[in-house]
């Protein structure tokens, strides 16, 4: 496979009923390689006429492959997870090609899409509803779950493969169609991916390209059912508007700013380098990344040592060449992150490395890994999310501050802490006001664990059980056998059981 026939035979296209097809919208955005600045290719706007035809397809496929057997399905995305595995090394070095993160960060997404899609398709069979104890004797009281319909997925940049997985395998085992509207930044590896659902019936999981208007067709479209956006906190809002007008269910992860706590128990070492990998991986363009760092005053200034030490060492450049970290995605991108560090510096923040673009790298979007101390807690870098490779450290003199601080926040996505002592590991567990802790454990994901946070981080979760029934209807069904009467609470009512006066 050559990359750049690729970029070529994709650019312009989306994926309608099993095939790539041209679009007839003007080739909207451009493609740039985060590493050179190079174009590679181009992403069309899709018509309305083509989306409208997209979601024709989908509701047919939808119908046939909810007749089929919950096994049936499990076997069909085994395969798919099959395929995607074969082809691991392609798909990630057109990922890294077109959104920078390098090929070891690639591969990984890869693998996590294949162990995603695995998951859900054992799962999905596992349960599809319960018997409950009848409020009636005799009678059969149950749970059925149904699929929803057509799934409309938009998705963020940063992890196109992945995310993408998590969501449309649970909606696909549930019984749904899908269709995608990827990031203009990174659409035509997307595009790729749909060709490893090959086996699904034509027109189940299909892609359309756009920006806007495309995924504001998606959302508000009578012919989608259910809404899964994963993006910014402004979109994510008028996504659940245009939602509220016909209470079509979503499920919203917009963002987050996730605190990193080190206290003194913790192994300095260990959680530098931890801190480090939930700074600076793929850039810090992650919704987990660690954006918040507060250290004990006791063990401040080694801490901030040892970091530093360990973002000097992390290798900046192409993602394709020996390197631990890649370009950001795109110029936007990087203008905007350095309009915040700037910010940062302007209000007393301390640089101790970093700070700037990397020498030798003058082409593509790099940005060094840069620490910062002196950062207070009213500053504007800790109450947003800088989405690029800085790591703000704030001293703190007690684990209260430093939960205090956790919680002093708009977002409540994730939050890490480095500890030895139980008791400081549980009170992290209980009291900071996310949906997810990692102790000594930075950025984890687990497939059977729920993903997702609270306040303005979004609402649903995905992955886990309550991934999967993000994508289906709960039906309540009760039986009486025998047909008997309910003279226990029907016409005519008793007399005995009537006001009674005095």
């Amino acid at each position: 496979m050559s990359a750049k026939s690729e970029f070529e035979r994709l650019s312009g296209t989306f994926f309608f009923a099993g095939t790539h097809q041209k679009s007839n919208g003007p080739a909207a955005f451009k493609v740039n390689d985060p590493a050179t600045g190079d174009e590679i290719g181009f992403v069309a706007e899709c018509t309305a006429a083509e989306i409208d035809q997209v979601f024709d397809a989908a509701k047919v496929a939808q119908k046939e492959w909810w007749a089929e057997s919950a096994l049936h399905r499990a076997e069909v995305l085994h395969e798919v997870a099959r395929k995607i595995k074969a082809n691991r090394l392609e798909l990630a070095e057109l990922l890294t090609r077109e959104m920078g993160k390098t090929f070891k960060e690639s591969s990984d997404e890869v693998d996590w899409s294949v162990t995603a899609i695995d998951y859900y398709a054992e799962i999905g069979r596992h349960e599809n509803g319960h018997v409950i104890g009848p409020a009636v004797a005799g009678q059969l009281h149950f749970t059925i779950k149904q699929p929803m319909g057509t799934a409309g997925i938009i998705l963020p940049f940063n992890f196109p493969y992945v995310l993408l997985c998590w969501e449309a395998a649970a909606a696909l085992v549930a019984g749904n169609a899908v269709v995608v509207k990827p990031s203009e930044h990174t659409s035509l590896c997307t595009l790729k991916f749909m060709e490893y659902f090959d086996d699904l019936p034509k027109g189940l999981m299909q892609c359309i390209t756009g920006g806007a208007a495309a995924g504001q067709q998606l959302v508000s479209s009578p012919k989608t059912d259910m809404i899964a956006f994963t993006g910014s906190v402004p979109t994510g809002r008028a996504v659940v508007k245009a939602c509220a007008e016909s209470f079509k269910p979503h499920m919203i992860e917009t963002s987050g700013n996730d605190p990193f706590i080190v206290m003194p128990s913790a192994d300095l070492q260990i959680a530098a380098r931890g801190a480090a990998f939930a700074a600076f991986l793929n850039a810090g363009q992650v919704c987990t990344s660690a954006e918040r760092i507060y250290v004990h005053e006791d063990i401040h200034d080694e801490f901030v040592s040892l970091l530093v030490s360990e973002a000097k060492g992390i290798r900046v450049g192409n993602g394709l060449e020996k390197n631990d970290m890649g370009p950001m995605v795109n110029k936007r991108e990087l203008d905007r992150y350095e309009k915040i560090l700037a910010r940062a510096i302007e209000q007393g923040a301390v640089v101790e490395c970093g700070g700037g673009r990397p020498s030798g790298l003058d082409k593509g979007f790099f940005a060094e890994p840069t620490v910062l101390t002196n950062v207070r807690a009213e500053m504007d870098i800790l109450h947003g999310e800088s989405f690029g490779p800085v790591a703000p450290i704030c001293k703190v003199s007690s684990l209260d501050e430093a939960i205090s601080l956790a919680n002093d926040s708009d977002f409540g996505l994730g939050a890490n802490i480095y500890t030895m002592r139980l008791d400081e590991a549980m009170r992290a567990v209980n009291e900071i006001e996310v949906g997810m802790v990692w102790v000594n454990a930075p950025l984890l994901d687990n497939d059977a664990g729920p993903f997702g946070g609270r306040k303005l981080s979004g609402s649903g979760r995905q992955l886990g059980r309550e991934g999967l029934d993000s994508f289906r209807h709960t039906k309540l069904a009760m039986i009486d056998p025998d047909s008997n009467p309910h003279d226990f609470w029907w016409f005519p009512y008793k007399d005995s059981e009537s006001f009674q006066s005095n």
